[in-house]
């Protein structure tokens, strides 16, 4: 029997942290610092990193810092399972190509997107999530349509894990109502929780995993909610998840990039700047950022 936590069969499961990259302030990617900040996270209790996702910055990397990022992460977490790449790109081959170099790193899984430079339609979405499944490292799925304004439905999903493209999905609509129609119509497709602020809720519908953003902040204090709320322990569950909640909305915002560095930077790691067209926050959105990350420290959140 699986559990449901992290193994390395199903690499994907348990608490994926989606990685922020540290920049330096001339905007360089500093390596050495993501390196220790991966492996931290694990250290911590998290189970593994996603390189490139939108929290990485991958858009706006060189192919060459998108490669090396990923060897980074691998290098750092010990093992390659623990590591799932974003292979997000605007062409399925380009797509592929990302999750061939993931594979040939060692990488446990990728974590992809459905083609997002139009509204693609159900073919569409279908053959690009086949023809990345070719190179043969299992493929979670992430259902985004806030961004990418194309949805992958419950139905939807099940065809595509009948069509043996996708083992998972990371589900970020926030329609947490979606978890149970999921789970009928595709009971072996793993679910994992995609936004921070609906953590509680996916977790008692049954999802196995979290790709996750706040821990890049608070590693420890997430790995325990998460665990717990996995567990059904509510009483310890709850509380966590009340007093965490102002800051882990966050995750849902537009800036979210910058408000996860900024927290970052409050309690000790690296996060640094974001990338261009991505701007500092303005000081409203700093204040509150800073006012519930210092609540959370406050409250003995680690």
């Amino acid at each position: 029997m699986t559990t449901l936590t992290w193994n390395s069969n199903r690499p994907w499961r348990g608490i994926m942290v989606a990685t922020a990259l540290p920049l330096r302030d001339d905007l360089s990617v500093d390596h050495d610092a993501y390196a220790r900040h991966v492996r931290w996270l694990i250290e911590q209790g998290c189970d593994g990193v996603v390189p490139n996702g939108s929290l990485g910055e991958y858009q706006t990397l060189t192919d060459e810092e998108r490669a090396r990022v990923v060897r980074t992460a691998v290098e750092a977490a010990g093992d390659g399972a623990r590591v799932m790449p974003g292979v997000a790109a605007y062409g399925s081959a380009e797509a592929r190509r990302w999750a061939e170099q993931a594979a040939e790193a060692g990488c446990g899984s990728v974590l992809l997107l459905p083609p997002n430079a139009y509204r693609a339609d159900e073919r569409a979405v279908r053959a690009h999530y086949t023809e990345v499944a070719k190179a043969g490292v299992p493929v979670v799925a992430y259902n985004n349509p806030l961004d990418t304004k194309v949805d992958l439905t419950p139905g939807l999903l099940a065809r595509l894990h009948q069509d043996g493209s996708i083992v998972a999905v990371k589900e970020f609509s926030g329609d947490v109502r979606r978890a149970y129609e999921i789970a009928e119509l595709a009971p072996e497709l793993d679910l994992l929780i995609g936004a921070d602020d609906v953590l509680l809720e996916l977790a008692v519908a049954g999802a196995v995993g979290w790709i996750a953003g706040y821990p890049n902040a608070f590693p420890a204090t997430c790995a325990e909610l998460y665990h717990a709320a996995v567990a059904g322990d509510l009483e310890t569950a709850l509380p966590l998840y009340k007093s965490l909640h102002a800051l882990l909305r966050w995750d849902s915002k537009t800036e979210f990039v910058q408000c996860i560095k900024l927290s970052m930077d409050l309690v000790g790691r690296r996060g640094g700047p974001a990338r261009p067209p991505r701007s500092p926050l303005t000081g409203e959105i700093e204040a509150e950022v800073r006012a519930a990350t210092e609540k959370a420290r406050a409250a003995g959140h680690h």
